[in-house]
């Protein structure tokens, strides 16, 4: 049972339940673990402040772990605090992705520390990604006049099917600098040029002196595919889609039932 060391979860739809929580089965879990000696990676789409709670209710710090935000743009130490890499967006994709929002009918928005920045504070979608990540809404009256900074990634949000249009409209100017995906029907999340989970956690693992082989990775989304394929135990959640489930070595239960927690169990701390 020594052959996991380390743990990568995704959280909206793998650990994190419909109503935003995590069940205490599911955290008591992840405590034994932890207490086992595997560290945990929380490897997310969310920006580092949206995923910092989570990793302090699972304790992460505490035993060593480490977050991955971004989809693997930022990686921390999440003991010390410290970052271990960083790449933001090619300055030059702004007016494109801002042009191509607004001329499409979309909002589009960033994050910056605890706050998102876009246009339009009352967007619901833009809502839901403030709950979702306990963050506030800044209102700007032009977002490409206020991002002057780097951003580690834009989201495009909108109805499903007019931003899968735009999704794929967009694929061939940004190629070679910059990526868009959809983590959820309605957000499309551009990030740069090159960044997935998998390559964030190659970088990881080359820091820590790991090989993927000890590396088990939960996810359910699309954007969580090329993890799954890369960790030694690739895990896809029980609602996870069919290209999701046909990536990984192992599909458990849903989110909604513990899944995590599930296979953990089963393959990490032997249980029956």
């Amino acid at each position: 049972m020594e052959k996991y060391k380390l743990i990568a979860v995704d959280l909206d739809g793998t650990l994190i339940k419909k109503d935003q929580t995590i069940s205490p089965h599911t955290v008591d879990t992840f405590m034994r673990v932890q207490q086992q000696g595997v560290k945990i990676v929380i490897a997310s789409g969310r920006p580092t402040y949206g995923t910092a709670p989570v990793a302090d209710l699972l304790h992460v710090g505490d035993f060593g772990g480490y977050l991955l935000s971004f989809n693997g743009g930022e990686i921390y130490d999440w003991a010390n605090k410290e970052t271990l890499h960083a790449v933001t967006l090619d300055d030059s994709v702004k007016p494109f992705l801002y042009e191509s929002a607004r001329n499409n009918g979309f909002q589009i928005m960033t994050y910056v520390g605890s706050e998102i920045v876009a246009e339009d504070a009352g967007n619901p979608y833009i809502q839901f990604t403030a709950m979702r990540n306990k963050m506030t809404i800044r209102q700007v009256p032009n977002f490409l006049e206020e991002v002057t900074y780097p951003l580690s990634k834009c989201m495009i949000v909108g109805d499903p099917t007019p931003l899968h249009q735009l999704e794929l409209a967009i694929q061939a100017p940004l190629q070679g600098k910059a990526e868009a995906y959809r983590s959820e029907p309605f957000f499309l999340e551009i990030v740069p040029n090159g960044i997935d989970k998998a390559r964030g956690l190659s970088i990881l693992l080359d820091k820590i002196g790991m090989k993927p082989e000890v590396l088990m990775a939960f996810g359910d989304g699309y954007n969580d595919i090329p993890m799954l394929q890369f960790a030694g135990m690739g895990v896809a959640m029980g609602n996870a889609a069919d290209e999701v489930k046909k990536a990984a070595d192992f599909v458990t239960r849903s989110n909604e039932d513990d899944g995590v927690a599930f296979a953990i169990e089963k393959f990490v701390l032997g249980f029956t």
